[in-house]
């Protein structure tokens, strides 16, 4: 919203300024109101009013401010630009097309104040109808549709605001072709005009029918998500870590190969550099499943650790907004947000310069409520015009020194139903992803089994427990090897340590820059397992047969399982795998 469209009200001055919280005084404002403070226009929202005296948090830098400059308010909350456009672009923290403005600015190096709409209000869409004079349409009902890029399908929908819950309205009159997207696209018989852009409230979750239990899973072809801790579209998860443990390569991997219709990548208060090899790499990387660029089907929101502290806050909301816009269409969305930390502590920081009684670590009391009012609006969906979609909210934590006893790590493990823990030691001894397979849980697992039967294999579940039970029992063995060592085990326990070393090594690392490995299709992921499980089962009848432990694991073919990963033609490998490794150990007895 610019300041040339708002709804000004009765104007207040600033009294005080402290980093990023203003005060204002003789404001008529109410919560959540948009502002623009000073004589810059720097944008703000209102986060506390007490008599005649306003509190604004900033979205921009404030030094200069001065006390006596002018505050303008414009009577609506914070809200997005809506419409065709969103995809293939880089916003900031508040839906500020960071490429628009640095053609506006001429250099790269924005000044304050400076605004744009979150769409390009003068691009042309060809728009295709889908109604005709004389149909009834209902909230969220779609009109017609526009292709926004090669990839997706932009559906222009009834906003819901314009009819109440259950009313209709008749169609009177439809157009069709070259349209901006704020022309009228269609009337109502009640007098209401649908464009192709729409606008809404950040804070305010947009409306369905009903949430519904997920029962497909997001496939991420990452082997410990898929095969271990899967999660479902519609799903909620939580990747806490240490510094330089991973978690923003195994973001990046999602979003770049989630079979997610849309992604929306947020960059919430990390570090610059991160955010960069976002912007480089998803232009020239090719979408998987349709051969298109990837940026085709993303949304970036930059607000990087040098931005404005208040603008991490606004950056979530805007992209969970415009992941429930695309939900509305029936796609199913995918948002990643890196890092919640970050935001948490730009909640601590505004928190503390209101004076307000600290919680845990100083974090503000309300910390569990903000955190869960965003993983809430995650969910399939039965939307209000009858389709269904879901959004997928995937979040970083950064818990200061690894330690999951902080209050974020401890409020997210609250309210998500995936935990993908990241280990300090795993990373240091080069096994990625370094998701610690002991820390780390799915509640969506039995929900996601008979998705999981019908499309690869019918003992999947059984497969997966038998891996997690290998896993287990090694995590067990290693405390007695570390205290008396490895060959004082009985020789099944050796074995189980050396089937559950090909599980580590060749099941659950995987390279994200190999160009085979980086993606590893459930059936793949499925086939690995069943090797091993082959290799297990072949050679505990070996051991009972009396072959000696050290000539079992000696066998030639069994390292081959370490090079399935980057097979490309992986089946008959597989196959004729399986026949060496039971011909070879049934040659020793």
């Amino acid at each position: 919203m610019s300041q040339t469209e708002a709804a000004v009200r009765d104007d207040g001055i600033i009294a005080s300024v402290s980093g990023p919280v203003v005060v204002a005084r003789d404001l008529d404002a109410r919560m959540n109101d948009v502002v623009y403070v000073g004589d810059e226009g720097l944008m703000g929202e209102v986060i506390e009013i007490e008599d005649d005296t306003t509190t604004i948090q900033v979205y921009e830098e404030t030094s200069g401010i001065s006390p006596g400059e002018p505050v303008e308010n414009t009577g609506e909350p914070l809200t997005v630009d809506l419409g065709p456009g969103l995809l293939d672009t880089i916003y900031d923290g508040v839906q500020r097309p960071l490429d628009v403005l640095e053609d506006k600015m001429g250099s790269p190096y924005l000044d304050r104040g400076v605004d744009a709409p979150g769409i390009e209000l003068d691009e042309e869409w060809e728009f295709e109808p889908e109604v005709a004079e004389g149909d009834e349409v209902g909230r969220g009902d779609v009109v017609g549709t526009v292709e926004e890029t090669v990839t997706i399908d932009h559906k222009v929908m009834v906003p819901p605001d314009i009819l109440e819950e259950d009313e209709t309205a008749e169609v009177v009159a439809i157009e069709s072709g070259s349209m901006t997207v704020e022309e009228t696209v269609v009337e109502l018989d009640n007098g209401a005009e649908v464009s192709m852009r729409q606008e809404w409230p950040v804070r305010e979750a947009r409306p369905t029918v009903e949430k519904k239990t997920p029962r497909t899973p997001l496939v991420s072809g990452q082997r410990i998500l898929d095969g271990l801790f899967p999660i479902a579209k519609g799903g909620t998860a939580a990747i806490p870590g240490p510094f330089g443990s991973g978690k923003t390569v195994t973001q990046h991997q999602l979003a770049k190969y989630a079979d997610a219709d849309i992604i929306i990548y947020v960059g919430c208060g990390e570090r610059g550099n991160e955010m960069t090899e976002v912007i480089d790499d998803f232009p020239e990387l090719e979408d998987p499943s349709t051969g298109n660029p990837l940026m085709a089907r993303t949304s970036l929101i930059a607000n990087t650790s040098n931005m404005p502290v208040a603008a991490r806050e606004s950056c979530v909301y805007t992209g969970i907004t415009i992941a429930e816009f695309y939900r509305d269409m029936g796609y199913d969305v995918a948002l990643m947000a890196d890092s919640t930390s970050r935001w948490a502590e730009a909640m601590r920081e505004i928190s503390s310069r209101l004076e307000e009684m600290p919680g845990e670590e100083g974090y503000p009391a309300y910390l569990a409520a903000r955190l869960s009012q965003f993983y809430e609006r995650a969910g399939y969906f039965e939307n209000i015009n009858g389709t269904e979609g879901s959004v997928s909210a995937i979040g970083a934590v950064s818990p200061p020194g690894g330690d999951f006893s902080e209050p974020v790590t401890q409020n997210t493990l609250r309210i998500v139903k995936t935990f993908w823990a990241l280990d300090a030691d795993l990373a240091e001894r080069r096994h990625f992803p370094s998701i610690n397979w002991n820390e780390s849980y799915s509640l969506y697992k039995d929900q996601l089994d008979p998705w999981f039967q019908d499309a690869v294999a019918d003992d999947w579940p059984e497969k997966r427990q038998w891996a997690v039970d290998v896993l287990d029992e090694e995590t067990e063995l290693q405390e007695i090897v570390q205290l008396v060592g490895k060959d004082a085990l009985p020789e099944d326990q050796q074995l189980t340590l050396e089937v559950a070393r090909y599980l580590r090594e060749a099941y659950l690392q995987q390279n994200a820059f190999h160009p085979v490995d980086t993606y590893c299709p459930p059936e793949k992921t499925y086939l690995m397992l069943t090797t091993i499980k082959t290799l297990n089962d072949e050679a505990f009848d070996a051991l009972e047969a009396g072959v000696p432990v050290d000539e079992i694991i000696d066998i030639d073919a069994a390292p081959k399982i370490n090079r399935i990963g980057v097979q490309e033609d992986y089946e008959e490998y597989v196959d004729d795998l399986k026949s060496e490794i039971t011909e070879e150990l049934r040659s020793l007895y």
